[in-house]
């Protein structure tokens, strides 16, 4: 086929897309340009399925430091490893696009996104799903829907869609939408922070506005997919011959298990942790199998695995449908019970172990100066960006009962650490001088670790002394839909997000919503049912905040707490604080233990340290030398002699202290008649001199002696 390019313009947005241009031996392959931004995506596949019953796609996205005009920075002039950013983008797509393969398929593909040409107005997530969508649409595989993603901004009162990244700058609402023709397949959605008369407010959105928000972005979402499938299908390429997996479901063994083994299916659900209800299972696959061999017949162990986890699936969303019974025996809306202690390591800035059912998160916080912060760069931006408010989420194997090495964080890990981020940000001050670093250790986890971070986040954010405005609680509600009835669910555990059909993490404050993160396994979600859903979150987010307030108010402060003082001298005396070559500066630091920051133009003077006795006596040494009166120099009268003292010797000539205390420079030209080789053989530091003043403009005073002038 020819190479074409088809432009389209809708929701704000002009997309160009280059068919049969670029990687012409992948599956599917688009060259993609918004503005002067330019990305290529392709698909590939492996034809030779994987033996689970699971879909192994990957998704990389990639912005090379060319595509910005940039050489990458660091010892190796060469792309590494991907930034948070590429990490978080490649999960939002992956998200998005692992809906739209049809069941069964179980062949390894991966999706390439690369930035090639960067643009500072283009937004590039938006950019990488479209360009992901039209590569895989136009692909050999047997994906015949196309998805379409709406960010919506706010501007002023006004809702904006698809804002320019300028404009998200300045916006109180990211809100991020993927679906497909009228199904919503996923949500990412944060507020910022702002400032009005000097009061902070996080912007929390009502469930209400919200939904409405939601709706006029699903709205956009169906006219641009309509137009996408209409637009790249003639561009379709003859898909491949590949088999789906078959539903190994045998209906005589399913009916065999349901009617002899119904109670001990139930039995095992009812254990709450993973592993026990893992344990049990295979108790009850083995009585199963022996039960079969007696009878003389013969079953595959895999296709007897199978069976049982379709019927354990089914009875758990029966339970749910028809009994309104979960398997921990909580009602839908009840949240599991919660223990909170704060402040449990004693060498540690701010802690909270936060305990919600069999779900347990160890937060801390660490405060640091501003030097602290992440820097990271960012393809649309020229320059280095700065990270002071970072939340960092750790998910061991032992948290689930696995033995599995620790290593790297993945981007699950990245994933919750960065919903944790949005969902406190709004509440940490805008202008907080300093840097604060979050990390949470996840000890247990049966059911949504990242509303348990939150959580304990906000309340550890609180034990370090951080002025944040509100508390934000967070809470995972799930979903469970079938035969046109629906069950909303209030704090689901792992059971309940495996065999559920949606997964809701809803944070936020008494006021409303900050962050919040849905993805749907469903082909979509009716509105009234999210609308539901979210008024189910409230009412579980307040109940949680009512708690953590109780425990807020018994927090006893750290000893490990840095002391800190904020103070201002004469802008003036600054120099003197820093002493001759950072001399005086460093002495202080050592002396008294205390970190210290300037600020050169106010003269402001931050002091930080361990030990408030010596913070203080470090503000009371510099405020002594702050106290001495504040030099003026004096108005030389041009051709009169003066004495002065030889403060330092240098090649090209003498540094003289005058009689204002102000130094002068004396040049070695001036010093004799005669050229002079070696100043050191005429003058040593601290004798007197009889200078001439040969010029004054403003601080700088010319000078020469006696000897030269006779």
């Amino acid at each position: 086929m020819e190479e074409q390019t088809v432009e389209i313009r809708i929701n704000g947005l002009e997309e160009k897309f280059a068919f049969n241009k670029i990687a012409k031996q992948a599956s599917g392959a688009v060259m993609y340009t918004q503005g002067k931004a330019v990305l290529m995506a392709a698909v590939a596949v492996d034809e030779k399925a994987v033996g689970e019953d699971f879909l192994p796609l990957t998704v990389q996205y990639m912005e090379k430091s060319y595509a910005a005009a940039k050489i990458p920075g660091g010892f190796i002039k060469r792309e590494t490893k991907p930034g948070d950013f590429e990490t978080l983008t490649s999960r939002i797509v992956d998200r998005s696009l692992r809906p739209l393969f049809p069941q069964g398929f179980c062949y390894p593909v991966t999706i390439s996104i690369m930035v090639v040409s960067a643009d500072e107005n283009v937004d590039m997530q938006i950019a990488a799903l479209h360009a992901a969508n039209a590569a895989l649409f136009v692909s050999d595989l047997p994906v015949t829907t196309s998805i379409g993603a709406v960010r919506i901004g706010t501007e002023g009162d006004n809702l904006v869609i698809n804002p320019t990244l300028t404009q998200q700058e300045a916006s109180e609402l990211d809100l991020l939408v993927v679906g497909s023709g009228k199904d919503i397949v996923m949500i990412e959605m944060r507020t910022l922070a702002s400032e009005d008369d000097n009061e902070q407010h996080a912007n929390e959105f009502s469930e209400d506005a919200l939904v409405d928000v939601i709706a006029m972005a699903a709205e956009a979402i169906e006219t641009s997919t309509k137009m996408y499938v209409d637009v790249f299908t003639p561009f379709v390429r003859e898909p491949l011959s590949l088999e789906m997996a078959e539903d190994k479901v045998d209906p005589t063994l399913y009916t065999y298990i349901a009617d002899k083994y119904a109670q001990d299916v139930e039995k095992a659900i009812a254990h709450m942790s993973k592993s026990e209800r893992s344990s049990e299972l295979k108790k009850i696959r083995m009585h199963i199998l022996e039960a079969l061999d007696d009878e003389g017949k013969t079953a595959d162990k895999s296709l007897v695995t199978k069976v049982l986890e379709r019927y354990k699936k089914t009875l758990v969303r029966e339970m749910i449908i028809d009994k309104n019974i979960r398997a921990d025996g909580r009602a839908l809306d009840e949240v599991r019970e919660i223990s909170i202690e704060t402040n449990i390591l004693p060498s540690v800035h701010g802690s909270c172990l936060f305990t919600r059912g069999q779900t347990q998160a160890l937060v801390t916080v660490t405060l640091g100066d501003k030097k602290d912060a992440q820097a990271y760069e960012l393809i649309t931006k020229n320059t280095q960006q700065y990270e002071n408010f970072m939340v960092h989420y750790n998910f061991p194997g032992y948290s689930v009962g696995e033995a599995k090495y620790i290593g790297a964080p993945g981007r699950r890990e990245l994933g919750h650490g960065n919903l944790g981020k949005r969902a406190m940000e709004p509440t940490v001050p805008l202008h907080y001088d300093g840097s604060i670093r979050l990390v949470s250790e996840i000890l247990e986890s049966n059911g949504s670790s990242s509303m348990a971070t939150i959580c304990g986040g906000s309340l550890a954010l609180r034990a370090a002394e951080v002025e944040t405005t509100e508390l934000v609680a967070g809470i995972a509600m799930g979903l469970v839909h079938e035969n046109g009835k629906y069950a909303v669910l209030t704090d689901i555990t792992g059971l309940e997000d495996h065999d559920g059909d949606m997964d809701f993490k809803v944070a936020g404050t008494r006021h409303g919503i900050t962050a919040l993160q849905m993805d749907i396994k469903l082909g979509g979600i009716d509105l009234s049912v999210l609308k539901d859903a979210l008024s189910k979150a409230r009412q579980g987010k307040t109940h949680i905040l009512n708690l953590m307030e109780e425990a807020a108010k018994d927090i006893q402060s750290s000893e490990a707490l840095p002391s800190t003082e904020h103070f201002t001298v004469h802008p003036s005396k600054i120099v003197d604080i820093i002493g001759k070559a950072g001399a005086t500066i460093r002495e202080i630091i050592e002396r008294f233990e205390v970190s210290i920051d300037l600020d050169r133009d106010v003269g402001g003077v931050k002091l930080s340290g361990g030990d408030k006795q010596k913070v203080a006596e470090a503000k009371a040494h510099i405020e002594n030398i702050a106290s001495a009166p504040v030099k003026k120099q004096m108005e030389y009268k041009v051709g009169e002699s003066y004495e002065g003292k030889v403060k330092r010797i240098v090649d090209f000539g003498l540094f003289v202290e005058m009689p204002d205390g102000f130094d002068a420079l004396l040049h070695i030209s001036k010093v004799a008649k005669e050229r002079v080789n070696n100043l050191s053989e005429r003058y040593s530091e601290g004798d007197s001199i009889t200078v001439v003043v040969m010029e004054q403009k403003g601080k700088k005073v010319e000078l020469a002696t006696t000897e030269y002038l006779a």
